[in-house]
């Protein structure tokens, strides 16, 4: 398989593991990778504030010209061997538009491909990292009332960020957009309104924005499914979405997973 992964972290993820960017591609090449697209969590807003106890969900900002720096260096010694791609996992945050606008106006020239992706929902007593943890999930649906208006919330969320104006730099790429579905083994959803989804995949189609075709749910223990699952898969095709596989991972013995369980039809594309 040619793969491209489009989405792994490296040992600037604040909450992730310290295996080097060598190890990373090292065991990419070993994988038999053609390219591959570091995406570190952007650093935050200014002025949002981050609301997992550790606040750790996005790098710092002073050190983000190293990382740019860091990958400049590694395309070039590894560029015999596999392409590189500098890149980001930018977060749409409700209410914080200008704020990424800026940051994207700033460093969107020195990245080759980003992603767009959802981890903070807002709801009437401030923002929640869905994916945090099950507790903090559980949290979440008591303020929403129920499982229906959670997923509600998490997907006028995702078309917001769809429909939002990022300026020129705005990623083409939407991350992993079953992510309100990581703990449905504990918070199941037995009757999912399909039509709120395909309304956002209607916005991709429209929108000509490439799908993060992503594994790491598949070893999420309370998924067990790729983000996302092969109905919203099968819909994106019919809209010819095009599929960037991702493997989201956060040290480098990740790479590559979920590959086994994503749809063999389904065509891969590589970042534009």
């Amino acid at each position: 398989m040619n793969i491209f992964d489009g989405h792994i972290h490296t040992p600037y993820c604040p909450h992730g593991t310290k295996d080097t960017f060598n190890q990373y591609i090292e065991h990419a090449i070993e994988l038999g990778y053609k390219g591959m697209t570091f995406t570190e969590h952007a650093p935050l807003p200014s002025g949002f504030s981050d609301p997992t106890p550790d606040q750790d969900s996005g790098m710092q900002l002073d050190k983000l010209e190293n990382y740019i720096h860091h990958l400049s260096q590694l395309k070039k010694e590894y560029k015999n061997d596999l392409r590189i791609k500098t890149g980001l996992e930018i977060d749409y945050i409700e209410e914080f538009e200008s704020e990424t606008t800026s940051f994207l106006d700033r460093y969107g020239p020195y990245l080759d491909d980003s992603i767009l992706s959802v981890h903070f929902l807002k709801t009437k007593n401030g923002y929640h990292c869905m994916d945090y943890s099950p507790d903090v999930y559980g949290k979440i649906l008591k303020e929403t009332g129920s499982i229906h208006n959670l997923y509600t919330l998490y997907y006028d969320t995702l078309k917001k960020s769809v429909k939002a104006e990022l300026g020129a730099y705005k990623p083409k790429r939407i991350g992993h957009i079953s992510l309100v579905m990581k703990f449905q083994k504990k918070y199941p959803n037995d009757a999912i309104n399909k039509e709120e989804i395909i309304e956002t995949l209607d916005l991709f189609s429209e929108e000509k924005l490439q799908l993060d075709y992503n594994g790491s749910g598949v070893n999420k223990p309370l998924c067990r499914e790729p983000y996302p699952p092969d109905w919203i898969i099968s819909e994106a095709l019919k809209r010819n979405i095009p599929l960037v596989y991702g493997s989201d991972a956060h040290r480098a013995g990740e790479l590559g997973q979920g590959l086994d369980k994503i749809q063999k039809e389904a065509p891969l594309s590589q970042p534009r």
